[in-house]
């Protein structure tokens, strides 16, 4: 199933999603929409699903929601799989609706971790939910994944439950819970289900939705990849190690001779140099001619003998790595032990790479409660040819009609914001290799690039083209989790098998990596030749600084592919924090703003360049959000949008935050220590100086700047921060989703005595009579406002 066309080589020891035998219920066919309602399985002949997918987002039949992903992936299987989106939890009774399933309930929160859809950074109830029909928060319940699970097994008992989503991977170890600001268990104790399924999890769906038609128990299914689940104890055959070896020295290899010549060294590994041998061969046949050779005998090289007493050490024989289960510390220890749950964290990273990793345990409980949650290594990646048959499968590519307003439209009251977004954009590729400390998409996804083929692309964009109601001609997005790495990978298939790094771009481009652009910029080229396309817009998170390796790409990308505007993220200046976040100095930002301004400019375009930048990142003190917000000033940039540093479970950077420790590193009692930026008042500070420009933090930024010694940088000329003088505001903070901002009470500022007021420093909106009605005696026409 290898296609020649795969970026990554490594031997893939698994089945082929294709080759399985269908279910016998593929007789049915294939629905226009998987069924939500007992009318709907009855309109399809169907008396009973085999699969019931319960998912917290609102059913879209589109590849970018994971419902549909696995739904149409079963179906294509043979299997009837019907979906509860976005159940009532207060009962179990919701979960009745589509009857009893035959195999298993799948349940997951949604694309997004339940809890980030409904809390902001600061803590604070969202009012919206992107996923949910007119944009209304409150659909799903916190922790949905746990919520669903014990609702399906009170519904259902001896009905199995397989876990999945973003949420159930999130959290498949005991993990740092930022809004109970405490370690919890791992979600698989705490939501009972049999099996969790992390990453994508195509491949090990359907072979579990196979095996368990065959009627193997679900708990004698332990060995599919991508899974974690409960076991009492270790079974026979398996090497334990404990996780606190993982980072101390292996064993010590022999020192080559330098004074060998390469060929030597190639013979002394039973392999053979041909350079080497050409040489030889010359200087024999020069010999042979009569040229003479002179030697030094007094001259002799040293000569390196094996020390006899050293002689048996170091040779250890090492456990076959698919029959070895690393054990880190409890649940009960990385609760208690902060610098414990950062050691977790760091083997439950560097154990990710699907050509080298070991499945990991993690003990639950002590005495007769004591179980074990088991995870096995990552799921292998997909194949070209599977990825372009996971996503050339029957999708009605909208919502389902359930959520039509009274006009038969997606469009008006019940529009899904989240497919409003990917209704016209097509999904190339999937996985990351950036590895950012604060991003969850490498410990979903993985770092192996897994590409779609350049046919099944343009056929996705000529579906869109001849099929989407209200297609203008314009592709919104052509990328993925990034937008350049599509067909990108390690050069050597040992090499990326091997690898343990965390990123391949960081500190700096890892010489294995192939940075070739030139398969994006053939698609870039083709898709916009097609009849009907007007314009492909490029709207994914570009990685510039693998960028400006290719400035064709760079090239292609800013004369034919932007908006006006691209958003990048450097997400900060300064060294501290970058190297917590594991990205480029702010030099790459600025070689790729060059390169955008240069082609810019041959194209006879006005574009800019729109940087992100985090707040109170773990490793930012409050020196590297000043120097940020003066470098914000030089460059004449004023953030509106602001985003403060969200703990997201598993992440590295939430291992910072939680243990003041640097999990980059082996984690020591007395390892580094890092800045965390914790409480209100400091976080609050570092999003003052990201919005530097707003008044209404000028008094909060007065009193950190004189605090930090530099008083210096409040004054009225062009290189002071802040002004001296304070206008008349209301306090207020009103953010791009203006539902969320807290409203404020007006506050009113009493005049400094001496200062003179204008209509920005304290008076009230000038009358000009304009549009005005005549004021009524009782209720005046409040001013100031």
């Amino acid at each position: 199933m290898n296609a020649p066309v795969d970026v990554s080589f490594f031997t893939r020891a698994a089945k082929p999603l294709t080759s399985y035998r269908k279910y016998w219920a593929a007789r049915f066919g294939t629905a226009k929409f998987l069924p939500t309602s007992r009318a709907e399985m009855e309109a399809l002949g169907w008396d009973s699903c085999d699969i019931i997918v319960v998912t917290g987002d609102a059913y879209v039949d589109h590849p970018s929601f994971g419902m549909a992903v696995i739904g149409r992936m079963l179906e294509a299987q043979g299997f009837r799989v019907g979906i509860i989106a976005q159940p009532d939890w207060q009962s179990a009774d919701p979960f009745k609706v589509l009857g009893k399933p035959n195999l298993f309930f799948g349940v997951t929160a949604g694309n997004m971790d339940s809890m980030i859809n409904r809390y902001t950074a600061d803590r604070k109830i969202r009012s919206d939910d992107a996923y949910t029909p007119g944009d209304v928060g409150g659909h799903r319940p916190d922790r949905a994944a746990i919520v669903y699970s014990q609702r399906c097994k009170e519904a259902w008992s001896d009905v199995p439950i397989v876990l999945g989503g973003i949420e159930g991977s999130l959290r498949r170890i005991a993990h740092y819970d930022y809004w109970q600001d405490k370690v919890r268990r791992s979600i698989v104790v705490d939501s009972k289900c049999d099996l969790l399924l992390y990453g994508n999890a195509e491949r090990a769906i359907v072979e579990i939705a196979h095996r368990l038609a065959a009627r193997e128990p679900v708990h004698q299914i332990t060995d599919v990849r991508g899974t974690a689940f409960v076991r009492r104890e270790t079974p026979e055959g398996w090497f334990e190690i404990d996780s606190t070896t993982v980072d101390e020295p292996g064993r010590v290899e022999a020192h080559i001779n330098p004074y060998l010549m390469v060929s030597e060294q190639a013979k002394a590994n039973g392999a053979s140099c041909a350079r080497e041998e050409e040489a030889q061969a010359v200087a024999e046949a020069a010999e042979a001619a009569g040229a003479a050779s002179v030697a030094n005998a007094a001259i002799k090289p040293i000569q390196f003998v094996p020390n006899p007493a050293l002689q048996g050490k170091g040779k250890v024989k090492v456990p076959p790595r698919d029959r070895s289960v690393i054990r880190l510390p409890s649940y009960e220890q990385v609760r208690a032990d902060a610098v414990l749950y950062a050691h977790a964290n760091r083997v439950l990273h560097l154990e990710t790479n699907p050509g080298n990793a070991r499945a990991l345990v993690q003990a639950h409980g002590e005495g007769t409660t004591a179980r074990d949650v088991w995870i096995n290594p990552p799921p292998i990646p997909l194949t070209t040819a599977e990825m372009d048959h996971v996503f050339d499968l029957p999708y009605a590519r909208s919502p389902h009609p359930r959520y039509a307003d009274e006009h038969g439209s997606h469009d008006g009251a019940t529009k899904i914001p989240a497919w409003e977004m990917i209704r016209f954009s097509v999904n190339i590729m999937r996985g990351c290799f950036g590895g950012c400390t604060f991003c969850s998409i490498t410990e979903h996804e993985g770092r192996i690039i897994q590409s779609r083929s350049e046919d099944s692309i343009i056929k996705e964009v000529e579906a869109i083209r001849d099929s989407v109601k209200g297609f203008t001609g314009t592709i919104s997005d052509l990328g993925g989790p990034t937008a350049n790495m599509y067909r990108i990978g390690c050069k050597s298939p040992e090499i990326e098998a091997a690898c343990r790094k965390p990123s391949c771009v960081y500190p700096g481009i890892c010489q294995n990596l192939n940075t070739n652009h030139d398969p994006l910029i053939k698609i870039y080229r083709r898709a916009r030749a097609l009849k009907g396309i007007k314009k492909i817009l490029i709207g994914s998170g570009l990685r510039y600084d693998l960028a400006v390796q290719s400035p064709e790409y760079v090239k292609e990308l800013v004369q034919h592919h932007v908006g006006g505007y691209l958003k990048i993220a450097p997400e900060h200046t300064e060294q501290g924090p970058l190297t917590k976040m594991m990205k480029p100095g702010i030099g790459s930002y600025d070689r790729f703003k060059q390169m955008f301004e240069k082609y810019s400019a041959e194209a006879g375009k006005k574009q800019y360049l729109i940087p992100y930048f985090i707040a109170a990142h773990p490793g930012t003190s409050d020196e590297d959000m000043m120097n940020l917000a003066l470098w914000l000033k030089r460059n004449g940039f004023r953030a509106d949008q602001v985003q403060t540093f969200y703990p997201s479970p598993m992440a590295t950077a939430t291992a910072m935050y939680h243990s003041n420790k640097n999990p980059l590193r082996k984690i020591t009692r007395d390892s580094e220590t890092v800045d965390i930026v914790r409480g209100e008042k400091r976080r609050r500070l570092h999003k003052a100086f990201l919005r530097y420009h707003d008044a209404n933090n000028w008094p909060l930024l007065r009193e950190a700047l004189k605090s930090m010694g530099r008083a210096d940088l409040i004054g009225n000329g062009k290189h002071h921060l802040i002004p001296t003088w304070q206008p008349l505001t209301d306090g207020s903070y009103e953010s791009a989703r203006r539902k969320n901002s807290t409203p404020v009470a007006l506050k009113t500022a009493k005049p400094v005595k001496g200062r003179i007021l204008t209509q920005h420093t304290g008076l009230p909106p000038r009358e000009t009579g304009a549009g005005r009605t005549k004021p009524s005696p009782a209720k005046p026409i409040r001013k100031g406002r």
